[in-house]
């Protein structure tokens, strides 16, 4: 956290002991089309967003499979193969696609193969980098997915493994099959339901990564937001994602955007430094959320 003489935190993390990332990334959800469907409505915006992301010095892209579907992983390549190299892309599997805002959960093995080839050819990779699982499936045996993760990991098409909205006892019990690397659930200031998945990860060296970081903006109107927002004379979006940072040295955030003018302001939020009063004033919002 930081001191209110010295505030600053560390801006970059180590995943999975040989990937240095810068730890404001972005989450490649939003440059498709509504309701995460189709195309976006400004393909040349969507490039635009991605090379200046890159240009920023944003070294992580989280994606997944069911972006469009396919649409956002088609679109990363578009924009930025050959790829830097040390830029990481993550993406995801474990959800199909049956129309807008509509996603069914298929962590199938059978399915999974078929999705992770899938991610490889579009992103025009023979291993991705960090590869995690969407969803658990209740109709699918956990053990099952879980042996399927181990053995394409084991088959060298994935580096490393990461998770998404998970309690600590479904990470322990993936442990026993493969490292975790990183876990992926939904976090905001306004939104603290995983705060023990978070000080599980912070125990054991994973990133943390909150989706929804910024609760779709919905956090404009809460008080001390505005009011340390105010006091810095930046938005309560640039506070909230600050706030991420601060709060565990692990968290690796994804704020997603299709416009560069939302990139850049997001960015931004990787420079404010807060103190121990402001983070103090914060964290009352997450008391009853």
């Amino acid at each position: 956290m930081a001191d209110a003489s010295t505030p600053t935190f560390k801006k970059t993390y180590l995943l999975g002991n040989d990937f240095t990332v810068n730890r404001m990334g972005y989450g490649a959800m939003r440059i498709t089309g509504e309701g995460i469907w189709g195309p976006p409505k400004d393909h040349d915006e969507a490039i635009r967003v991605l090379q200046r992301a890159v240009e920023l010095g944003i070294n992580f892209i989280d994606t997944a499979d069911s972006y469009g579907p396919n649409v956002s992983e088609e679109l990363i390549t578009d924009a930025l193969y050959p790829y830097p190299k040390d830029l990481l892309i993550a993406t995801k599997g474990g959800l199909t696609r049956t129309g807008p805002n509509v996603w069914p959960i298929n962590a199938d093995p059978a399915y999974l193969r078929k999705a992770l080839e899938g991610s490889l050819k579009r992103l025009k990779q023979d291993r991705i980098d960090l590869y995690q699982l969407h969803r658990i499936d209740p109709e699918v045996p956990y053990e099952k997915t879980l042996e399927f993760l181990q053995q394409a990991q084991e088959e060298g098409l994935i580096k490393h493994i990461g998770l998404s909205e998970v309690t600590v006892d479904e990470i322990k019990k993936a442990q026993e099959y493969f490292k975790v690397v990183s876990v992926q659930n939904k976090y905001s200031v306004d939104f603290r339901k995983w705060e023990s998945e978070l000080e599980y990860c912070e125990q054991q060296d994973m990133a943390f990564i909150p989706w929804n970081p910024i609760n779709a903006g919905n956090i404009k109107d809460l008080k001390p937001l505005t009011q340390v927002a105010e006091k810095y004379d930046t938005t309560p979006n640039q506070v909230a994602l600050s706030w991420l940072l601060h709060k565990s040295p692990n968290i690796l955030l994804i704020p997603g955007t299709s416009k560069v003018k939302h990139l850049e302001e997001n960015y931004k939020a990787a420079s404010l430094a807060l103190t121990q009063e402001d983070m103090a004033a914060l964290e009352t919002i997450g008391k009853n959320a």
